[in-house]
């Protein structure tokens, strides 16, 4: 099968966040935007096709979760990752951060501590402040090669009140895919001091050859039995804008604690449109991930081999998972606000990795979902402008 990732698409008049709101954040609305993390890359077709049927019926009421679309999550759980989910365990709504939200309510109490290892995608940290809880920060290790878990540090720094971790599976900003032991690791430390688990995998499916997704709470009955794992076909498939997600919740109590918490706030469910498109996609879209999966790991090949030759003093690893790359551009000796100044005159907008935490200092997160014919010159400007 054939699909074009190569043709550059206008998207004025679509209102999306990472264009719309360029002179707010960058101060003019003329940088080609390279930070949220949404791709200028087309849905799939099966996609399209299953929105323009649901279109076509004229009512647009409030709608259940069809059992389709959770047999279909089922499915493509074990399809892709080898984990057997039942459609009892999972709980549907309106977006990831929402159910991430739902879950530090439900499973934490205000004045506890949450703790989450950093640097990593700021809701992860600003979700429990928003909601009243104690951040407990747990440093992450930077080799130049990746970031690693310090895992003598992390279970000392662990205090009684620490009730729940927050994990970012495969880790955003950082592109590593957590390999089995250390996964193992974490969840002895877990169970060893009975914290339960929030586990964000939105990237799971955007892992690239030679690495594989291990979900958490697949390596063991113990560990599924306190985890939370968080998913939705939105980056993997590019339908963030449709607005559904799920929790895969195998343990009964938790499950209810979290059902009572949605409840609560009234928003069960997901948009009817966002359910059409998750079945399709899960159901007929692996023949596009595998295609896209190879373009991405074209731009991602050729803007680290613009960077290796042209900015050679900026460090960056070859992700594993996502479409995100994590630029150490310390070496430079720039303050963090200079670094991102100097890439908006060169009319780019990045992510700075300071808003990932204090550890993502004098780094730069880059989206490279995008056509390849928009990619090179945006590289070439860049390192033009760090070199």
């Amino acid at each position: 099968m054939s699909f074009d990732f190569d043709t550059p698409l206008d998207r004025a008049g679509t209102y999306p966040v990472k264009y719309e709101l360029r002179r707010a954040k960058f101060g003019r609305d003329d940088v080609l935007p390279l930070w949220v993390a949404d791709m200028d890359l087309t849905a799939p077709d099966c996609v399209r096709e299953a929105l323009a049927a649901r279109a076509a019926h004229p009512i647009y009421g409030y709608t259940v979760t069809p059992r389709d679309a959770l047999e279909a999550i089922v499915e493509w759980q074990w399809r892709q990752h080898g984990w057997r989910v039942e459609p009892d365990w999972i709980l549907v709504g309106p977006g990831l951060l929402p159910l991430l939200a739902v879950a530090i309510e439900a499973l934490s109490r205000p004045g506890e501590a949450v703790a989450v290892p950093t640097p990593v995608y700021n809701p992860l940290f600003e979700g429990p402040e928003r909601l009243g809880r104690r951040v407990q920060r747990l440093p992450l290790l930077w080799d130049g090669q990746g970031h690693r878990f310090d895992f003598d540090a992390l279970a000392a720094a662990l205090g009684p009140d620490t009730k729940l971790l927050l994990l970012c599976s495969p880790h955003n900003p950082g592109g590593r895919v957590w390999r089995r032991e250390e996964l193992e690791r974490l969840g002895e430390i877990c169970l060893r001091r009975d914290l339960l688990v929030v586990s964000d995998e939105i990237h799971a499916d955007l892992v690239y050859p030679d690495h594989k997704h291990l979900p958490l709470a697949s390596l063991s009955p113990e560990l599924a039995a306190r985890t939370v794992t968080l998913n939705s076909p939105g980056k993997t498939f590019n339908i963030a804008g449709l607005n559904c997600a799920y929790a895969i919740v195998p343990d009964p109590v938790l499950r209810a604690r979290l059902h009572a918490t949605m409840q609560a706030q009234w928003f069960e469910g997901a948009n009817l449109m966002g359910l059409a498109a998750l079945t399709a996609a899960y159901r007929a879209g692996g023949p596009w991930l595998a295609a896209l999966l190879d373009y991405l790991a074209g731009n991602r090949d050729l803007a680290l081999g613009i960077l290796a030759e042209r900015a050679p003093r900026i460090v960056c690893p070859r992700p594993e998972a996502t479409y995100l790359l994590w630029l150490d551009c310390r070496a430079l000796g720039l303050a963090d606000a200079d670094l991102r100044q100097r890439l908006i005159d060169a009319g780019l907008g990045l992510s700075p990795g300071i808003q990932f935490g204090p550890e993502g200092s004098g780094f730069m997160r880059l989206n490279f979902a995008l056509p390849r014919a928009q990619l090179a010159p945006a590289m070439a400007r860049l390192a033009a402008a760090l070199g």
